[in-house]
């Protein structure tokens, strides 16, 4: 049977169409759209640039009068904030399609396409926006050069950077889907490329607010509380953005172990918390807290009942302010790497006890106690180095030195390496030889006439399940959205175990339709999934695996499974040098960021000057 599932998950993109990519004529429509856009967009920049226009810079002048900051900062942030969120929408309701409903028919046939694709693309605007608009002055002591009499802010640059290699995800994603199938996963490299992006655009709009500090058209002006409202909203987005590469647990559809949720957890708010505190000043780890959470409120509320699309849960981060805000108290805050590091460290034990308490009433999988040791392994290390990056932003927005070269270069080089050693220990899964499970449905009531059923299961071997997993469940998913489907499209049904090899169902599942229902177990390092009943799909060339009253069937590895529509028919190098492609522009991008700190940080640092001192002396 195991062979069985394995190669009908090798033949799928073969041997049907839709689990390889767009439809071409698709694909020549968003070309065509995203060509007729960008030149527009360009014909605009070079009348602005050539002076043949001065609509754009009275705009930019207005912005900048409203916000005390120079046109180059003031428009391109205002832009930016009206559309982050945009993006942000689009893709939690594109997640919980995908989750709720599968594969989508094409990219134009996802309504939540568009939204990203519409945040994405005005998030690359802004940052041109400041690129293109210093006419007859250099933007700071920063500025990079592009020609000889045009410069460009380092914020600005970043920005459409990060915005850049956000829509770049879209093309390559449908590459990556014609070479291997869709992998109906968060974690796709191409996935990561455009939540990446987006995220990461908000450390390139905090450098650009600070460049605009640095130089303010009235340095007697006292930047008023919205100017302070600008800041905490755009570090309110760091949390945002950064807890997204989490939202698979959100949903209780993870494929992957449930150690790394703590870990991606304590990294965000370290980083995003840390730097904030520093900022921002007393209390603000809380006031962003209680931001994100508002954010994702209403968010979660609009997909799961506007949409009639599967509702998520999310992280609190209450605990990890709790942690920041006391450990401010200290003295050692006037240390800003050594605090950093402290309350990363405090953060990874203290703050992340107290989330367990959210999530243990919230999520769908709990934090069991067996996985406590491997969770603080992986979380106190990417705590303290995420505390020291989080420091060292703090450090650059507030205007103050950074370490020499050298040692801030080995940090960063340190907590990336402490990053990706944490999460390959969470994706290194162990799937259970010659494990299988007996199955008797019982069926239950139908619901709309589709067949429901419990599940009554023996494990083999009769100790393939230890004292404590992180979870023995059936996941039932992408039955189709709206009213008339269970869970709109989800469910999951946590298993209660009756003896050491024998669960039963908590609750009807259901095998009809498009549904997949899938038996679920993960146990440390286990972690393997078996069919109750998956429907034939035409498209992809799958049969259907049927759901009789009883049945034995083996343990299987869960991707072969969840991600159905994926290939595995290709040489192993290609998926490896395809994902050394993604990681090299990630890492590229990351360096970029912390150039564009430093280098904001070193030029003004240079001059002994402090943001005020800076604004008064350009004035």
């Amino acid at each position: 049977m195991a062979t069985a599932i394995s190669a009908l998950s090798a033949t799928t993109v073969a041997q049907g169409a839709e689990g390889g990519g767009a439809a071409l004529d698709q694909v020549a429509l968003m070309t065509g759209a995203a060509v007729v856009v960008g030149a527009v967009l360009l014909w605009v920049a070079f009348l602005h640039r050539t002076r043949r226009i001065t609509w754009l810079q009275r705009l930019a002048d207005f912005s900048g009068r409203v916000m005390n900051r120079p046109g180059w900062v003031a428009l391109p942030i205002a832009m930016f904030l009206a559309t982050i969120l945009t993006a942000f929408l689009g893709f939690i309701w594109d997640v919980s399609l995908h989750v709720g409903k599968g594969r989508d028919a094409g990219p134009l046939a996802n309504p939540a396409h568009y939204f990203i694709l519409v945040g994405l693309f005005f998030l690359f605007m802004a940052g041109m926006l400041a690129v293109v608009l210093p006419l007859d002055e250099k933007p700071g002591r920063a500025a990079v050069r592009i020609t000889r009499e045009w410069y460009a802010p380092v914020g600005g640059i970043l920005i459409a950077g990060a915005g850049l290699y956000a829509l770049i995800g879209f093309p390559l994603d449908d590459i990556w889907h014609r070479l291997f199938g869709q992998d109906v996963t968060l974690w796709g490299p191409t996935h990561l490329m455009l939540i990446g992006g987006a995220g990461l655009s908000l450390v390139g709009v905090l450098l650009l607010e600070l460049e605009g500090r640095y130089n303010r058209p009235d340095p007697g002006r006292t930047d008023g509380r919205v100017l302070w409202a600008v800041r905490a909203f755009a570090f309110g987005g760091l949390v945002i953005g950064l807890s997204v590469f989490g939202v698979e647990f959100d949903f209780g559809v993870q494929q992957f172990r449930l150690v790394l949720q703590p870990m991606l957890i304590v990294f965000a708010a370290t980083i995003a918390l840390i730097s904030a505190r520093l900022t921002l000043g007393p209390f603000s780890a809380l006031l962003l807290v209680a931001f994100a959470f508002a954010v994702r409120s209403v968010v979660a509320v609009l997909v799961g009942t506007g949409f009639e699309a599967p509702r998520n849960v999310f992280p609190l981060y209450l605990g990890a302010a709790v942690v920041v805000e006391l450990s401010a108290l200290t003295p050692l805050i006037r240390r800003p790497l050594w605090w950093g590091a402290l309350t990363g460290l405090g953060v990874a034990t203290v703050g992340i006890w107290l989330e367990s308490l959210w999530v243990e009433r919230m999520f769908v999988n709990p934090w069991v106690a067996g996985m406590w040791p491997e969770l603080l392994a992986m979380a106190v290390p990417v705590g303290v180095a995420g505390g020291v990056i989080g420091a060292m932003l703090g450090t650059v927005l507030r205007g103050e030195a950074l370490p020499t070269p050298a040692v801030r270069r080995g940090l960063v080089v340190i907590a990336v390496v402490i990053a990706a050693a944490a999460t390959t220990n969470g994706l290194v899964i162990r799937v259970p030889e010659h494990a299988s499970a007996t199955v008797v449905l019982t069926d239950a009531e139908p619901v709309r006439g589709g067949r429901m059923v419990t599940a009554d299961i023996r494990f083999t071997p009769a100790d393939l399940v230890g004292a404590d997993p992180e979870w023995v469940e059936i996941l039932s998913w992408q039955g189709g959205t709206g009213d008339d489907s269970p869970g709109h499209g989800l469910v999951v049904d946590i298993l209660r175990r009756v003896d050491d090899d024998h669960f039963v169902s908590n609750r009807p599942v259901p095998v009809h339709g498009t549904w997949k229902t899938v038996l679920r177990l993960q146990d440390g390092r286990r972690q393997a999934a078996l069919p109750i009943f998956l429907p034939h799909d035409p498209g992809i060339g799958a049969a259907e695996v049927s759901a009789p009253a009883t049945f034995t069937r083996p343990f299987v590895e869960e991707i072969s499974v969840l991600q159905r529509e994926r290939s595995f028919d290709h040489p192993s190098w290609l998926f490896g040098l395809a994902g050394l492609v993604v990681l090299a522009c990630s890492l590229a991008l990351i360096s970029a960021m912390a150039w564009g700190a430093a280098r904001v940080n070193d030029r003004y640092r240079a001059a002994g000057s402090t943001p005020d001192q800076e604004a008064a002396v350009a004035t």
